[in-house]
């Protein structure tokens, strides 16, 4: 099992709001069931919904009343998956109590409603909602989840290769799973050689902590020290978004791991389109790339778009 690392600079008993995510116990049944169509936008009629399971509706009616288990919690968005289940929650105010023997309290419960021992996997994700990153873009997001899952269902080619998708205003060729572009939690990587030792550990720490709590790291990868991140981090379970400068040939797939990573959907790989030597101004585009991924807000894709 990947160890799940929390933000060693966070107080996780502050006033915060965080995205928790609680994964299935293998002895339990699903959550719900994925009904609609994914063609269909989010929130329109016909669209992809998860129906809640027996389970499922224990977990709903613990989350409604969550102010029952912990009073300074409000619960802002919640997304029941058959495998997992996303909670957008505000820790309104300081409390004596950290995040996690909150969650611990919010199992228990949740096991007594439904009458078996373990609802949920051992452990939790959390991600911290920073400033630069709005409430929208989360609420989109875990609305999303249904459509997301379905578009995996019914396209696994989805998940391939294709020559023309779009970030901003330009097209790339890209291979992998462009959902990752969807995550709102992407953290660009890159190593600057006036770092201080102090400064590269605290990039080190957020580095990991969002790949082990489901985030996604973007960068070329190109230093030793980027690569080494890159090596911690696919270790801990995490996501990657790799921008390479070398074009994709008619018959192009990624060999080795990187192969591996991309067909369990850990992986996207990314064309900037400068083949040849990797000279310092291919560098330069390239970081630009993972910067300008990490920063564009509204990176939704659709069948269309690819």
């Amino acid at each position: 099992m990947n160890k799940i690392l929390r933000a060693p600079w966070h107080d996780y008993t502050s006033r915060c709001i965080y995205m928790v995510t609680l994964n299935k116990s293998p002895n339990v049944k699903a959550f719900g069931t994925l009904e609609g169509d994914c063609q269909i936008p989010a929130g329109q009629k016909g669209s992809p919904f998860v129906s809640a399971t027996e389970i499922g509706c224990a977990i709903k009616d613990k989350i409604r009343n969550f102010h029952l288990i912990e009073p300074n919690i409000r619960i802002l968005q919640y997304a029941i998956m058959p495998d997992h289940l996303h909670i957008l929650l505000f820790v309104e105010y300081p409390t004596d109590i950290i995040l996690g023997r909150i969650v611990a309290k919010f199992k228990v419960e949740v096991n007594k409603a439904a009458k078996t021992v373990e609802v949920f996997a051992k452990g939790f994700n959390d991600q911290i909602l920073k400033g630069s990153r709005s409430l929208d873009t989360l609420f989109r997001y875990l609305r999303d989840n249904p459509r997301r899952l379905a578009v995996r269902r019914a396209f696994p080619e989805f998940f391939r290769r294709v020559n023309g998708l779009k970030i901003g205003e330009r097209t790339y060729q890209a291979y992998g799973n462009f959902q990752l572009l969807e995550c709102p939690f992407r953290e660009q990587v890159v190593v600057h050689r006036a770092d201080s030792p102090e400064i590269r550990q605290r990039k080190r720490d957020l580095w990991l902590y969002t790949a082990a709590n489901g985030g996604v790291l973007v960068s070329p990868f190109i230093s030793p020290a980027e690569k080494a991140i890159r090596t911690e981090a696919e270790e801990a379970g995490g996501r990657i978004i790799l921008i390479t400068n070398q074009t994709f040939e008619e018959r192009y797939k990624p060999s080795g791991r990187d192969f591996e990573l991309c067909e369990a959907g850990r992986l996207l790989i990314i064309s900037a389109n400068m083949p040849g030597d990797l000279s310092r101004q291919a560098c330069l585009t390239m970081n630009d790339l993972a910067g300008f991924i990490c920063k564009f807000e509204n990176m939704t894709l659709s069948l269309r778009q690819i």
